[in-house]
């Protein structure tokens, strides 16, 4: 890979797909691929510890600590001291990843809603940036940040130029795009990404998924970052390496490192 000083800041590398292969590749196939840094999304308590211990046993790794809304069910009842103990952590630079997911139904839409604005608040005590999973829920979301006016990353943001821009007004609110962007016919992301400030925007691979195109619905590591970051400096119209400077200062602003 000929670009230097990556920063992919949403993966999942506790994830039970990286059994096979994880040591060789956090220990050598990505540094030796330009990646300077890696922000580890927790999804639920086991795999916030179990990502903590990655952020300990690599120096460019990190991590955050929250409940993914597919979580939210049967949790002791002091998770939310369990997420605050975790996130003392000093390479812990998150709460996160957390959100509201609509995409098999609003059943449990104000549960959500609930675990999403605790976990707010936590980061809010704790000086530290969220990051945000929505999906179908763009009104709960919009109507929430703007409550909140939480600082933090806004993760695999596929939301229309319109929803973009009327998040701007939230200072701090960063925009992060994965390989979707690469996909065939995907058209509100892209326009999205065109009307948004360079020092608001970030790229992700979200892996093991949402590989870029070629890969696509094969497992995701972080060396594909380079197709999705080409595929961002095409929209912007500057240099391959300069977006990724770019995005990678921002991304060093958000989560302080």
């Amino acid at each position: 890979m000929p670009y230097q000083n990556i920063f992919d800041t949403h993966a999942h590398y506790a994830s039970s797909r990286f059994d096979n292969g994880r040591e060789e590749l956090l220990k050598n196939i990505l540094p030796e691929n330009g990646i300077r840094y890696i922000m580890l999304a927790g999804v639920e308590l086991p795999d916030c510890c179990q990502s903590a211990e990655l952020a300990r046993k690599y120096d460019y790794v990190y991590c955050s600590a929250g409940i993914h809304p597919s979580h939210i069910q049967n949790l002791p009842d002091d998770w939310l001291e369990q997420l605050r103990e975790l996130a003392k952590y000093p390479k812990c630079k998150a709460v996160g990843e957390i959100g509201l997911d609509y995409y098999r139904g609003k059943a449990d839409a104000e549960m959500q809603k609930h675990f999403l604005i605790s976990q707010i608040l936590l980061a809010k005590e704790l000086d530290l940036p969220v990051i945000f999973h929505f999906r179908d829920a763009t009104g709960d979301a919009v109507q929430i940040l703007k409550q909140y006016q939480p600082k933090g990353v806004l993760h695999c943001f596929n939301g229309s130029a319109e929803t973009a821009r009327e998040l701007l007004s939230i200072p701090n609110l960063y925009f992060s795009f994965s390989g979707v962007i690469t996909y065939a016919n995907v058209r509100k992301p892209l326009e999205a990404l065109r009307i948004l400030p360079p020092e608001r925007i970030l790229i992700e691979t979200d892996s093991p998924y949402l590989a870029p195109e070629p890969f696509r619905n094969r497992r995701c590591d972080s060396t594909m970052i380079a197709l999705t970051a080409e595929k961002a400096a095409e929209i912007r119209q500057i240099p391959v390496q300069d977006f990724i400077t770019i995005y990678c200062e921002n991304a060093c602003r958000i989560f302080h490192i």
